[in-house]
């Protein structure tokens, strides 16, 4: 059994592909501790099979001291030769663990899988759950690229949360979730604007309304809305970009993308001048509105 140690879970960056990696170390740091002295010394090439004991101790300090393909070696060599052994579920755990940390991460899946299906009800269950999200999270591909991989990871973030809401892994899950969700609204972002370079705007149109729609707690919206009024001026929908400059205005009134907006409206006289009485008294019409533009 893996020994539970309480850490603050780390806020992840910006950028959706480095995770906290010193959280996936939390369920090995006490195991690792406890095997710190038994280990007999290590021959960097190909060893003798040994005991059961002799090849774990071997893996688990080859891990310790950031060996990690002699690492895999040995607990992949215990899990072949010993597969009814003791030690042999916390091989498979940290077998994927040290793939995950040479960056294999298909290896580290098919790894963690494999584990999962043996012990679906290990007290360590959670965190092979969320160190298998990971490997998923790391391997989102940049926006310019297919998103596919970004529904993955999302997809296996959100079973950490679903099956252990009350772990550790659960907070930093959704925060990566958060991420991802910024990462699929600038890539929608990225095809819109192809699109309106291309003066195909309803394309445009229809990439920038799911942003609005189904990403509403990422910061892309303001520019979605923004250039949801340029093209509705574009297609002659006058109406339709009023209302959407409203919502702007309601909902961001202090970003850039709502003064672009309100140069663009007042040039087609669709917008007056606003003073604070105005504005305050039209608040309750542009939230409406939000429902009233899609």
């Amino acid at each position: 059994m893996f020994a539970r140690i309480s850490h603050q879970t780390p806020q992840p960056s910006r950028r959706p592909c480095q995770p906290a990696r010193w959280l996936a170390f939390l369920p090995l740091a006490g195991l690792l501790a406890a095997c710190g002295n038994s280990a007999s010394t290590i021959n960097e090439r190909a060893p003798r099979v040994g005991s059961a004991e002799t090849l774990y101790n071997n893996g688990v300090d080859a891990l310790r001291s950031d060996r990690y393909l002699l690492s895999v070696n040995q607990f992949d060599t215990l899990q072949r030769n010993y597969p009814y052994s003791q030690y042999t579920a916390n091989a498979q755990l940290m077998e994927g663990y040290a793939n995950y940390l040479l960056n294999k991460y298909p290896e580290a899946v098919q790894q963690l899988d494999r584990f999962l299906e043996l012990h679906p009800t290990s007290t360590d269950a959670a965190y092979a759950f969320y160190l298998r999200a990971l490997c998923y999270y790391e391997q989102v591909a940049d926006v310019q690229r297919d998103q596919q991989g970004t529904i993955e990871a999302m997809d296996a973030l959100e079973e950490v949360i679903t099956r252990f809401p009350q772990s550790p892994y659960a907070r930093d899950a959704q925060l990566k979730i958060d991420l991802c969700r910024d990462h699929l609204a600038g890539k929608e972002m990225l095809v819109g604007r192809y699109y309106q370079q291309q003066n195909d705007f309803p394309a445009a149109a229809g990439r920038y309304q799911r942003v609005v729609q189904d990403f509403q707690t990422t910061n892309h919206v303001p520019e979605a809305l923004e250039r949801l009024v340029e093209v509705y001026l574009d297609m002659g929908l006058l109406e339709q970009a009023r209302k959407t400059g409203s919502v702007l205005a309601y909902n961001y009134p202090s970003s850039k993308w709502y003064e672009d907006a309100y140069v663009h409206l007042r040039a087609h006289h669709l917008i007056k001048g606003v003073d604070g009485k105005d504005n305050k008294q039209g608040r309750n019409i542009f939230q409406r509105a939000w429902h009233s533009v899609f």
